[in-house]
């Protein structure tokens, strides 16, 4: 397999349904869930387990149930909500803590922001060290700035308020990112099933303008030339596994990748909601 290629797949590793049962919130399908938590599920009497689905009709029941799911450890509490969607532009249907997501194959959507700086020799790019006690990939490199989209938050307000937080961009500065596409991925991990839909950003920055780690999130930032970050994804695994796409489009928007290699990864990532059913 192509070695930038072979990102894209490993993040679409996942086969849907497969062995899962559809989660259905209000009548749509959400998520999707393991045989084991859809009979944990159906202990509980808002929800129906039949006719191969899981199914909850009170959205305000959702909360609670999830609670105590993780109360039985069946997930690690994040104390954030997020908003529940069929459909990456759909309405919200509900909230669940964002622990719990993976479990119940509900989507997840970040914001992903390409921290540019334009020289005279060419395009830099701001590379941040995730911390050492990060739950998730510690250690790996990551965005400049990059995370989810809380629950009532759109993600422009979520982009200045990461940004500020994770790498002390003021809000002037960082509300001129433009949106330049978005990549989602249906992906078995550990955790769970991750449906995430990325958002994408590109940032330019001063020269001049350097980052801080300002909440430990990280634990230091580099300036790397792009050339230099496009050999390290086509070489290895030194980057966060989702961030590889947003860096993958980011080189072909470039024009940094050619020939046959460019329009089988423009194929790979035309996935525009993920997860769907195969």
């Amino acid at each position: 397999m192509d070695a930038l290629l072979r990102h894209i797949a490993a993040c679409n590793n996942a086969d849907l349904p497969g062995a899962r049962l559809p989660f259905r919130l209000a009548g749509a399908v959400v998520g999707w869930v393991r045989p084991d938590l859809a009979k944990m599920l159906g202990t509980f009497p808002a929800i129906r387990v039949a006719d191969g689905a899981v199914a909850l009709d009170d959205t305000a029941a959702l909360p609670a149930i999830v609670a105590a799911l993780c109360e039985r450890g069946v997930f690690r509490w994040r104390a954030e909500a997020f908003d529940v969607r069929a459909e990456p532009d759909g309405p919200v249907l509900g909230q669940m803590d964002r622990g719990a997501l993976p479990k119940f194959g509900v989507m997840a959507v970040g914001v992903h922001v390409n921290g540019l700086v334009l020289r005279p020799d060419g395009p830099w790019l701001w590379v941040g060290e995730r911390a050492a006690n990060k739950s998730l990939d510690p250690g790996k490199l990551d965005h400049i700035v990059a995370g989810g989209v809380p629950a009532g938050m759109t993600p422009e307000a979520t982009l200045i308020k990461e940004a500020g937080e994770e790498a002390a961009i003021p809000p002037a500065l960082a509300a001129q990112a433009l949106r330049v596409g978005r990549i989602g991925y249906a992906m078995e991990r550990e955790e769970g099933l991750r449906r995430d839909l990325l958002l994408c950003y590109d940032l330019v920055l001063p020269e001049a303008f350097v980052p801080v780690a300002a909440d430990g999130e990280v634990a230091q930032f580099a300036l790397w030339p792009l050339a230099r970050v496009l050999a390290a994804v086509r070489e290895g695994d030194a980057f966060k596994f989702n961030v590889n796409l947003v860096l993958i489009d980011l080189f072909l928007r470039r024009n940094m990748i050619l020939g046959d290699e460019a329009p089988r990864l423009r194929a790979a990532l035309a996935v525009r909601v993920p997860g769907a059913p195969r």
